[in-house]
């Protein structure tokens, strides 16, 4: 007797074993649980800066009333216009910015080459190098700004620009060092040797195969670098009297100042590490191969 399609098809289900879906939902469920987590984070951090930026531009008078609204409601930029004309202000600006620019260049030329170092070569002491470097970053900025402050005077560049790289330098080259060394681990000796067979240099190597492909890691050093120079404070309000940074001037002007001058401060103070961010954030994504969008 022949059977019908349909009969065919219940009897071979039939015979089939039932399908798990316990895999897929705990997929879905581990999913949806990344997700909140993600969502939390980002409302635990963006939150304050929005509430800074939210009273930094209204107007002096509504700062002091309470509940304050959570939404604006009286856009103003006298805040803002009370910190600018503050004196020393805006040149502490331009010193930050000049600062954590030239921080993340020196960082880089001097940290690339030591983590490209650490990642390629074998040499007595590499371990305990990178121990040393751990320690060093350890140290607390009090320790290292006394002696430096010192050093700077007897060398002429105490109270400058310069002096100030250096110091911010020295803080951010062990972070970077072992970023970069990382970074250039994960990079394919293949690539490098397959260069090197066909003419190029060790240097040349380097400059035209691996730094390409190491960009959006020396990229996120950059990132670390520049907010880890725009917010430090304490090492910049020792060596410098007449050129400070910014942080340092709202530190130095917080006793004495009104109100709006500190919630102006706190959110310019956020704005060009933000912009920072977003302008490495292509390459960032691509580290994480999401690609840009």
């Amino acid at each position: 007797m022949t059977m019908t399609g349909t009969e065919a098809r219940r009897e071979t289900s039939a015979a089939l074993p039932p399908v798990d879906h316990r895999p897929l939902r705990r997929r879905r469920r581990n999913r949806a649980v990344q997700q909140a987590a993600a969502v939390a984070i980002t409302l635990f951090m963006a939150i304050p800066v929005y509430l800074i930026a939210l009273a930094a531009l209204s107007s002096r008078a509504s700062l002091n009333d309470f509940p304050k609204s959570f939404l604006p409601t009286d856009f103003s930029t006298a805040t803002l216009d009370a910190f600018w004309s503050s004196t020393g202000v805006f040149p502490a600006t331009v010193n930050s910015v000049m600062a954590g620019l030239l921080t993340v260049l020196l960082s880089l030329a001097v940290g690339a080459p030591a983590g490209y170092a650490l990642s390629r070569y074998v040499f007595r002491g590499r371990d305990a190098y990178q121990v040393v470097l751990l320690l060093t970053r350890a140290l607390p900025i009090v320790v290292l700004s006394i002696p430096l402050a010192q050093l700077f005077l007897s060398t002429g560049i105490y109270d400058t620009v310069t002096a100030v790289v250096l110091i911010h330098t020295a803080l951010a080259l062990p972070t970077t060092v072992l970023i970069t060394a990382s970074i250039f681990v994960s990079v394919p000796r293949d690539v490098e040797e397959a260069a090197l067979i066909f003419g190029c240099t060790r240097l040349g190597a380097f400059r035209r195969v691996v730094m390409p492909l190491a960009v959006p890691g020396l990229a996120a050093s950059s990132v670390f670098t520049f907010v880890l120079s725009w917010n430090e404070v304490l090492g910049a309000a020792v060596i410098t009297l007449d050129h400070r940074t910014l942080p340092a001037q709202v530190l130095t002007s917080l006793q004495q100042s009104p109100l709006a001058y500190r919630f102006a401060g706190g959110f310019l103070l956020v704005v060009p590490a933000l912009i920072f961010i977003a302008l490495m954030r292509r390459y960032l994504l691509n580290m994480w191969g999401t690609g840009a969008r």
